[in-house]
């Protein structure tokens, strides 16, 4: 193992364009030249490693400052002052320039109380206005705080970067309003990022005029991380384009407060948080100077959140629109390590999902983690390390060209950071399930049929729900439970799943959930377990307000009795689901954790023959491995047909026989043969058949009576 070290002066590093070149070559960034003394950063196999100097906490040079912004949020005629922190390695006062790793964060000067009675009361009729919530008490203001946080700091300071905190806008000893993702939460972190640069003015007081600056230390490469709100900042700092973020390393960051609070049209709260909505999350962060706070609760909370939140409908508007960082991602040049698990029922996987699909379009660096637990979990420091030292050090290590995606694998086996070439699996094809009929005790659900046909309901629990976990172990006329033969081999699932349902209702507005579960079911499954933490049963979820079938931004009401065709996308995933278990699609109303709670006794109705699950699979529909019983005929023989071609196995103990389908009704003989067509390329482009043998199949399908 080569170890790089790194003690120059900057006079050696730019004297020719030659020696520029070995310096590169060696991982040093140009501006970061070793102090007086001789000690500097080291790097080691591209990441920055622990000089004992840099270590020495008794030397770091910690600062207060407040960074002016070029906005004025709280309404007072001045430029809001961001309150700000600096820990630096010592060295740094004499000559030496380092890069920055920021936090910044609404919740360092503390919060207001989560009790209950404080969120909005969730039980009530669908489209009626809710009754009033109330606020809870004021956070206590912290006038004298000597810092903003210390995260970070043993991890990188030691390594060779300074790190650099702020509090929000209206939060602790930073000036303004807190707005819950409008645009001076965007501005403030790019006011730090331009003072690093000396762009922006710095003071040693929130309201003096004695200046303080950050170029005699700063290189002006930054790279911002956080987990949740304080991810959400890296990447809405990012947007602006600010000239500087080189890096960011979101952390579970939540990336539109649609997304957030509502689903397809459907008002919904964070897993764990019943009734909490965005007018809360400001009385929840709102510890900001009291003398304001009067301003910024008229201004914001009343005047924008609680007038355009729409609790009544649930609709995206211009006022969620402003909030959804994916219309400002083009700003976006920050290479970008998006982490996420796949588990978080608080900050749903989508919100990282959608954003990382833009900047790969885009083509701004980017890379992804993913794990299996819940919410929150920082990649590994090695992954984070390879992440900074290459873009706030120059540090050739490659990291631009490791795998895209990175899945934590844990669910047969010991924990395992696999590699991927993207994601989703670029293996992954959709495999369309159908129903059969018995959802009101355990239904079927296979790609190796043709939709069952007929209607079958469910009455909505209402405020009387229980859980998931709850209807998916108890048989009731609650939900609708449609489940898949043993799995005969793992199944690897990657991607979003889909799921169409022709449905009515008896009512003009119903809540429509939908979660796809593991079986036998091994969580908690008690009426009121939490969604907080990680589940292994829940494989994903996802909920839809019929009314917004056809838009986002009109609801249009149900006519009761009439059917209707809704798609709820579920949340992203990757993952594997054992040999053994059983995939159940659920289907219910009424979701206690994440709903609101009308009154019980809406009937829904589900046709099945024109309700479809489309389900991202690693290898598609041939690895399926569902068959309850076996066709083990030698050669493929097509209603009574035999091609000659020999009858292979597939995934777990399925065969291309089974694959067929002669058995089921079709409406007509074209429909099956345009079918086996379909089988006969996804067995060629598997490589399971050769393309010469397409037309012995295709020709049984043809001869055969199947249809007919």
């Amino acid at each position: 193992m080569a170890r790089r070290s790194v003690r120059r002066r900057v006079a050696a590093l730019v004297a020719v364009p030659c020696a520029a070149a070995l310096v590169l070559s060696l991982g040093v960034a140009g501006p970061a030249a070793a102090s007086p003394d001789g000690v500097g950063p080291v790097f080691v196999d591209g990441q920055a490693q622990i000089v004992p100097e840099f270590a020495n906490s008794s030397s770091w040079i910690r600062q207060q400052l407040w960074v002016e912004s070029e906005f004025d949020s709280d309404g007072d005629g001045k430029l809001d002052r961001m309150h700000v922190d600096v820990t630096r390695p010592g060295q740094t006062a004499d000559g030496l320039k380092v890069p920055v790793v920021y936090e910044t964060s609404p919740y360092y000067a503390g919060t207001a109380s989560t009790q209950s009675q404080y969120f909005w009361n969730v039980r009530h009729e669908l489209g009626e206005e809710p009754p009033a919530r109330i606020s809870p008490p004021a956070v206590a203001h912290r006038p004298t705080r000597t810092s903003v946080s210390t995260s970070e700091v043993s991890t990188w300071v030691p390594r060779g970067f300074a790190v650099v905190h702020s509090d929000s806008p209206g939060t602790g000893l930073s000036q303004g309003c807190p707005t819950v993702g409008g645009s001076n939460e965007s501005l403030a972190p790019k006011a730090v990022v331009d003072w690093l640069n000396g762009r922006a003015k710095g003071y040693t007081s929130v309201d003096g005029d004695v200046e303080v600056s950050a170029t005699s230390w700063s290189t002006g490469k930054v790279g911002m991380t956080g987990t949740s709100y304080n991810g959400t900042l890296p990447l809405a700092a990012a947007t602006t384009g600010v000239d500087g973020l080189e890096a960011i390393i979101p952390i579970a960051p939540n990336t539109s407060y649609y997304h957030y609070y509502r689903s397809n049209g459907l008002v919904r709260n964070p897993g764990g948080w019943v009734g909490e909505d965005i007018d809360y999350l400001f009385d929840y962060i709102h510890s900001g100077f009291p003398d304001r706070r009067a301003y910024c609760i008229e201004q914001v909370r009343v005047n924008e959140l609680n007038r355009f939140q729409d609790r009544k409908n649930g609709d995206y508007n211009d006022f969620w629109a402003g909030r959804d960082y994916l219309h400002a991602v083009g700003g976006v040049k920050a290479a970008t390590l998006m982490a996420h698990a796949f588990n978080d029922w608080n900050v749903m996987p989508e919100h990282s999902v959608r954003i990382t699909e833009a900047l790969k379009k885009q083509g701004t660096p980017v890379q992804m983690y993913f794990h299996q637990g819940g919410h929150g979990g920082a990649p590994p420091l090695d992954m984070r390390n390879r992440w900074f030292s290459r873009y706030l050090y120059g540090i050739d290590n490659g990291v631009e060209n490791d795998a895209r995606a990175w899945v934590t694998r844990n669910e047969i086996g010991a924990s395992q950071l696999t590699p991927y070439a993207d994601y989703p699996n670029p293996a992954a094809k959709p495999v369309t399930m159908v129903l059969k009929p018995g959802g009101d005790t355990t239904g079927g659900l296979t790609p190796l049929a043709r939709p069952g046909t007929g209607v079958e309901s469910l009455v909505d629990a209402g405020n009387t729900a229980c859980n998931a976990g709850t209807l998916a172990t108890t048989v009731s006329d609650q939900r609708l439970l449609y489940v898949t033969p043993e799995l005969t081999a793992p199944v690897h699932i990657s991607g979003s799943a889909t799921v169409t349902l022709r449905m009515s209702a008896s009512k003009a507005a119903a809540n429509l959930s939908v979660a796809l579960v593991r079986l036998p079911w091994t969580s908690a499954s008690g009426c009121t377990s939490s969604t907080q933490g990680s589940t292994t049963s829940i494989i994903t979820r996802g909920w839809a307000d019929p009314q917004n079938r056809n838009s986002l931004t009109q609801s249009e009401p149900l006519v009761p009795g009439e059917f209707v065709d809704v798609t709820v996308p579920l949340q992203p995933d990757d993952q594997v689901i054992p040999a053994g278990y059983r995939i159940g699609l659920m289907v219910f109303s009424t979701d206690r954790e994440f709903t609101l709670q009308p009154a019980p006794g809406t009937v829904l109705n589900v046709d099945l023959a024109a309700t479809t699950l489309r389900l991202p699979v690693v290898g598609g529909p041939l690895a399926m491995p569902i068959c309850a019983t076996t066709d083990t005929r030698a050669t493929v023989v097509i209603g009574g047909v035999n091609s000659g071609v020999a009858n292979r196995s597939l995934a777990g103990n399925c065969t291309i026989n089974d694959h067929i389908l002669d058995g089921e009704q079709w409406p007509n003989h074209g429909q099956f043969v345009t079918h086996v067509n379909e089988v006969v390329d996804q067995l060629i482009a598997a490589g399971v058949l050769k393309p010469n043998q397409r037309g012995s199949i295709v020709s049984a399908a043809a001869r055969s009576g199947v249809g007919k």
